[in-house]
């Protein structure tokens, strides 16, 4: 079984009188991980999954008494893709308020409902993580870091997805085609947030050919007939359920920096190529140079989360189209990296940006120097 980063985190909270809830998109081992902590503690353990019709309907509006039999001696309560119960976070609440001798472990797939649920239920009652897909230090930590390095392009094609990672190309690309429109429909459409599936379809699309690229609301609008306000809202909604994120302008000096810009990354690059369906080796691709940097963000946002690293993150553009690609701020410090798939001389960083911002950092990275960028070591 291949180790994830977050096991020791989940390990070391334990017995501490909260719930530990884990989000994360469909596929990326919530479940599996859950049971093998679960069963290496070997304690008596209830799982009921919001999968089950019978199990969302015992737990609608069920009362302390009835949970308190529906528990009985079991001394961890896993509750798995708790974002599909109804009142999921007043069930949560009832046994971590009245339950204490008992663990309770959730999952959830999707955060729209599930944090809506828990928020307020589950105040000071909750340790929350975000699983993502295998990453390249989890990968490089399996097999070791040189079979991992050597599989890089093939990575950047097929993404980390664990059933990807187990398969060939002719396989994973059938598993990815079958990830991608569960990911695209399931949760949004079970909790009646989509009401154009078709329009979502397009919308992806869109967002994928434009990987890298600044995302305009109203040019994407008008190139799948919906308006900028939809976009917006289908895109939020996409965030929350983990297919992409939003990455935004950083605007504070220079008068022609782009204000309210924002780019969008997805989770993971296998997902993206299939929206396109394109997996085509780098060889014989046009857009490498995104999909290096969708790898770069997405392995870079896994190392952040599960290292408990808080910062602030942006991309740099103005008006005269010169950019940084990315940017991170912490410690009272902007640390700005360009992304670039050859090995070259250094990057030159625009002259705005480092008059601008003097203090700042800059590094390039690059597939000879990537390593320490996505965590390794």
């Amino acid at each position: 079984m291949i180790g994830r980063q977050l096991e020791g985190n989940i390990r070391s909270w334990l017995d501490k009188g909260k719930a530990i809830i884990l989000i994360g998109p469909r596929q990326v081992g919530k479940t599996t991980l859950i049971r093998k902590i679960t069963e290496s503690l070997n304690r008596k353990t209830l799982w009921l999954t919001g999968d089950d019709p019978a199990a969302r309907v015992m737990l609608e509006n069920i009362s302390l008494a009835q949970l308190k039999t529906v528990v009985g001696q079991n001394e961890i309560v896993v509750v798995d893709e708790a974002q599909r119960l109804h009142n999921a976070g007043l069930t949560l609440k009832l046994i971590t308020d009245h339950l204490p001798a008992v663990q309770l472990l959730v999952t959830g797939s999707s955060s729209l409902d599930l944090a809506a649920e828990t928020k307020e239920s589950l105040v000071g009652r909750k340790f929350e993580y975000r699983l993502f897909p295998l990453s390249f230090v989890e990968m490089s930590t399996h097999h070791g870091y040189l079979a991992e390095h050597a599989l890089l392009e093939h990575r950047i094609v097929y993404g980390y997805y664990p059933e990807v990672v187990k398969n060939g190309p002719a396989q994973a690309q059938k598993i990815l085609n079958e990830l991608a429109e569960g990911l695209m429909y399931k949760d949004l459409l079970a909790m009646d947030q989509l009401k154009k599936p078709s329009l979502l379809v397009k919308l992806l699309q869109a967002l994928a050919l434009q990987l890298g690229s600044e995302v305009s609301y109203h040019e994407v609008a008008q190139r799948i007939g919906a308006d900028p306000q939809t976009v917006e809202r289908y895109i939020d909604l996409l965030e929350q359920s983990f297919v992409l994120f939003r990455l935004p302008s950083l605007s504070r000096n220079a008068r022609n920096e782009i204000k309210k810009g924002r780019k969008v990354y997805f989770l993971d690059n296998g997902i993206r190529n299939s929206i396109i369906r394109n997996f085509n080796p780098l060889a014989l691709r046009q857009d490498t140079g995104a999909l290096w940097e969708n790898f770069l963000f997405a392995e870079r946002l896994k190392r952040n989360v599960y290292n408990d690293y808080f910062c602030n993150t942006y991309f740099w553009r103005t008006t005269t189209q010169q950019e940084i690609d990315y940017i991170e701020e912490y410690g009272g410090t902007l640390h700005a990296f360009e992304f670039k798939w050859r090995p070259r001389k250094p990057a030159r960083f625009p002259k705005a940006f480092l008059q601008a911002y003097p203090d700042s950092e800059t590094q390039r990275i690059d597939s000879s120097n990537f390593e320490g960028f996505v965590g390794m070591g």
